[in-house]
């Protein structure tokens, strides 16, 4: 119950400022094209409190805090007196009515570049994007444990998150890109990832894995947490010890001992067990012993009990002073459009699944998970919903921003509006869209909380 808590409330938190901030690009223009505006609402429904400015608009807090609306001063909704018709939006040119219709998306998207720039000073806290075990196509590319992507497909990137990313978009077109890494001497190549090769059911959530990479902080270590006074390690290994190879097999993570050890005892014979105790590297000598459990007949053991995994220590910032993070926040609002506009495409093509389409459930349980990841973590999802905030309001989709802008785009053209037959038959169709749009993300946020 409390994740679920958690949920609606830093999704009313996240929703409330994004869409606030939207209208407020509207309200702000609108103002500065000497328009009237009415009302400034936070939230839906009924004003719990609301007080008038010198102009006479509205400002009011309602009871439904899911965003909010801006009222302005139009003959098509009420009456207006003939003082004051000069100042209603349908009186406006169509360039001001794009401006103010355009002001809300322009808003949100200066938000992202707020927001991504404030992260960066703040600095973001991520994982390094080393190699800890190499598989299928990162193997056959000639990736090894211990090698740290440096740059995917031409982009830069300095975490895991950058270079999932990067690596996303290359492998929905199933294209072969260049990958420069570092291995642990410091020595620098460029790898051929033929990702092509990868299987026509993707799984778009575990695109790195289907690769072959498994990120070093995903491995949890072989560190030893007790030695059974019976066991074949008894009075040779201690807790603590952290085991680096078995038969002169390396071990990278704690789910390649249990293999190697079986390996060992088929094999016959003892063979070195690799550890490292107080910062010393030690060579010990063990032989493992066939298992006493009956329901694990066949199996040899040391004895030995491995560490629970615990999440592991960010060792990975991304942290620059404020006129550095500038051209960084730019950068970043560029790539996550490009990206978001990449998928957006894919999806209606084929090449991309629907189910990537997120309601308000996946919005509400990754507001929550990137709250408790810390600031950094949360102000760069509300940089991301803020930039595909902006993006869908300028789908050109009757209803939204965009269907508005596509309007007065056919105004210029034909040089008068559309008719009122034509627009409200585009409000319908429009309806009909969105309604379809938010039952396909309600169905996937269903999918997604059924267990697999």
């Amino acid at each position: 119950m409390g994740d679920f808590f958690g949920s609606v409330w830093w999704l009313v938190v996240s929703l409330g400022l994004l869409v606030t901030f939207h209208e407020f690009g509207h309200y702000w223009v609108a103002r500065r094209c000497g328009v009237d505006v009415l009302r400034f609402s936070v939230g839906f429904g009924k004003p719990l409190w609301s007080r008038f400015d010198r102009h006479g608009t509205e400002f009011a807090i309602a009871a439904i805090p899911l965003g909010g609306y801006v009222k302005m001063l139009d003959e098509r909704e009420a009456d207006v007196p003939v003082e004051r018709q000069a100042h209603a939006f349908n009186r406006q040119g169509v360039w001001r009515r794009i401006a103010i219709v355009a002001a809300g998306p322009a808003a949100n998207l200066l938000l992202c570049v707020a927001l991504l720039w404030l992260m960066f000073m703040v600095g973001r806290q991520d994982y390094a994007p080393v190699v800890g075990q190499a598989g299928g196509i990162a193997a056959a590319a000639g990736f090894q444990p211990g090698d740290r992507l440096v740059e995917v497909d031409g982009r830069q990137v300095g975490t895991w998150t950058e270079a999932a990313m990067a690596l996303a978009v290359p492998a929905l077109d199933r294209r072969d890109i260049e990958v420069r890494a570092e291995d642990a001497a410091g020595g620098e190549t460029v790898r051929t990832l033929r990702l092509s090769q990868l299987p026509a059911a993707l799984d778009e959530h575990r695109i790195p894995e289907q690769a072959g990479f498994i990120w070093r902080f995903l491995l949890a270590p072989a560190r030893i947490d007790a030695v059974r006074e019976d066991g074949a390690a008894a009075g040779v290994l201690l807790p603590g010890d952290l085991v680096l190879a078995v038969d002169g097999n390396r071990i990278d993570s704690a789910d390649q001992v249990g293999p190697r050890v079986q390996a060992l005892g088929e094999r016959g014979g003892p063979g070195m067990v690799e550890v490292e105790r107080n910062g010393e590297r030690l060579a010990l000598d063990l032989a493992p012993r066939a298992s006493s459990d009956p329901q694990r007949a066949g199996r040899w053991e040391l004895g030995i009990v491995l560490a629970a995994p615990q999440a592991p220590a960010y060792d990975a910032v991304q942290r620059h002073g404020p006129l550095a993070a500038i051209p960084m926040a730019l950068r970043e609002t560029g790539r996550l459009a490009s990206d978001s506009l990449g998928m957006m495409r894919r999806m209606l093509t084929g090449e991309a699944s629907v189910k990537n389409l997120s309601g308000p459930v996946t919005i509400a349980r990754a507001a929550n998970a990137s709250a408790k990841r810390g600031a950094d973590w949360f102000l760069y999802f509300l940089a991301l919903l803020s930039l595909s905030l902006a993006i869908i309001n300028l789908l050109p989709i009757p209803i939204l921003d965009g269907g508005h802008l596509l309007y007065y785009l056919i105004e210029l053209v034909k040089g008068s509006p559309l008719s009122e037959r034509a627009m409200a038959a585009g409000q319908y169709l429009g309806l009909a869209l969105l309604a379809g749009l938010m039952g396909l993300a309600f169905y996937n946020d269903i999918l997604g909380l059924m267990p697999r």
